[in-house]
């Protein structure tokens, strides 16, 4: 999940990762939407492929790069655990507001 994580930091990568949702591109084709060199779009695609987040075919000359969704699912699950417990302690923090409310007004 840190490789993912560390992948997705950057936003060239997360624009290039946003392309592939739908459906699979060239390296050419996802460099012309970020405003990076050649070579630093090949190293912002390795790093999308160590991180299980792409994968890559040749096609003659072209690479073709798809989008792995299954390898966003540990940081889906990870990030759902997070807004669950967030969402109880908001629940408990409104429970214990609305009863300092209840007794300063005097009501039990």
């Amino acid at each position: 999940m840190d490789a993912v994580l560390h992948a997705l930091a950057d936003p060239h990568r997360r624009v290039i990762v946003e392309a592939l949702t739908t459906g699979e591109a060239t390296a050419g084709e996802l460099g012309a939407l970020v405003p990076v060199s050649q070579p630093g779009v090949s190293r912002h695609l390795s790093v999308l492929r160590d991180a299980g987040l792409v994968d890559v075919r040749p096609d003659g000359q072209r690479r073709i790069y798809r989008l792995r969704p299954e390898s966003l699912e540990p940081v889906s699950d990870w990030l759902l655990h997070r807004q669950r417990v967030w969402e109880q302690r908001m629940s408990a923090l409104h429970t214990e507001v609305a009863r300092g409310t209840r007794q300063r007004k005097g009501k039990p």
